[in-house]
C-alpha cells in the first residue's frame, strides 16, 4: 500500500508533469482539421513535448510503440498508431492520448475532438464518456473503496444505453508509467482497495456506442470495437487529497474544477 502513496516531493513533480500533459492537449486542438494526417499530428505533439516543454513522451518506445502519441479515430477504442496514410475527415471523432515524463515522473491524459460537423450520436457518446469520468470524481476521497469509481461509471454509461470496455483500465502512475492499483471502469467488489491521501492514478473510461467487445488489429496495438461502432474515451491523472481530489491534468475547457472537494 505504501508504494501507492506519493510523498509531497513526488506530488510536486507530478503536478508539473500533469500541467505539461494538459498543455499538449490544449495546444493540439487547433491543428485537428479535415485533411491533416495523423503522422503530422504526432510530429507536432512530439516537437512540442521535446522542444517547447523539455519533456519526454512516455509512449515512444514503450514496449515497442513506434510513435509519441496515440490517435484513435471513430471505431478505434485506444492505442491508434499515427501514420501518413490516415487522414482526418469531416465528421470524425478523434481521441488524442498524451503521456509525459518530466523529472522522471509520468502523467497521462486523453480527450475527444470533433473534426468539423459530427453526428448527434458522436456528440452524445463523447459527452457521456466525459460525464462518466466527471461523475466518478465527485466521489473520490480518502476512505472510499476503489470499485466505487467503476460502479459510478458503469451505471451512468449503461443508463445512457452505451457500453463500457472492460479489457482496459486506469492505473496507478508515478515513477513508472503503469503502477498499482488497477482502476476498473465497471463494478467489481474484489477491487476493494481503500483510497488514501497521496494516491495518484488515472481514470480513463472507454465507452462504445454498440457492444463492449473489442479486437486487436494485426499491428499488435490498435484496438477497435468488434461491431464497428463508435468509441470514445476521456482520461485524467488524479491525486487523492484530504477532502477530495485534484485533477493533475486539468485543462482550460473543463466543466469541472481543478480541485474537487467531496467532504462536507
Amino acid at each position: 500500500m505504501n508504494c501507492m502513496i506519493k510523498t509531497e516531493s513526488e506530488i510536486k513533480k507530478m503536478r508539473k508533469s500533469g500541467k505539461l500533459t494538459a498543455e499538449v492537449l490544449e495546444m493540439i486542438g487547433k491543428y485537428l482539421q479535415p485533411d491533416i494526417n495523423t503522422e503530422e499530428i504526432n510530429q507536432i505533439c512530439h516537437d512540442y513535448i521535446i522542444y517547447e516543454k523539455k519533456a519526454t513522451s512516455a509512449c515512444l518506445g514503450y514496449h515497442g510503440f513506434p510513435k509519441s502519441i496515440c490517435v484513435s479515430i471513430n471505431d478505434v477504442v485506444c492505442h491508434g498508431i499515427p501514420n501518413k496514410k490516415q487522414i482526418l475527415k469531416e465528421g470524425d471523432i478523434v481521441n488524442i492520448d498524451i503521456s509525459i515524463v518530466k523529472n522522471n515522473y509520468y502523467t497521462d491524459a486523453s480527450k475527444m475532438f470533433f473534426i468539423g460537423n459530427t453526428s448527434i450520436l458522436s456528440k452524445r457518446l463523447c459527452k457521456v464518456a466525459r460525464e462518466s469520468l466527471y461523475k466518478s470524481l465527485q466521489f473520490i476521497k480518502p476512505g472510499i473503496k476503489l470499485y466505487k469509481i467503476g460502479e459510478i461509471i458503469q451505471n451512468y454509461v449503461e443508463s445512457n444505453h452505451f457500453s463500457v470496455v472492460k479489457e482496459y483500465c486506469g492505473h496507478g502512475i508515478g515513477r513508472t508509467f503503469h503502477e498499482k492499483p488497477h482502476v476498473l471502469h465497471y463494478k467489481n467488489k474484489e477491487n476493494d482497495i481503500i483510497l488514501k491521501k497521496g494516491m495518484i492514478f488515472t481514470i480513463e473510461p472507454m465507452i462504445n456506442a454498440g457492444k463492449p467487445e473489442v479486437k486487436c488489429m494485426e499491428d499488435g496495438w490498435t484496438i477497435k470495437t468488434k461491431d464497428g461502432s463508435l468509441s470514445a474515451q476521456y482520461e485524467h491523472t488524479i491525486l487523492v487529497t484530504d477532502n477530495g481530489c485534484d485533477v493533475l491534468t486539468w485543462q482550460k475547457d473543463e466543466e469541472i474544477k481543478e480541485k474537487i472537494v467531496n467532504i462536507n
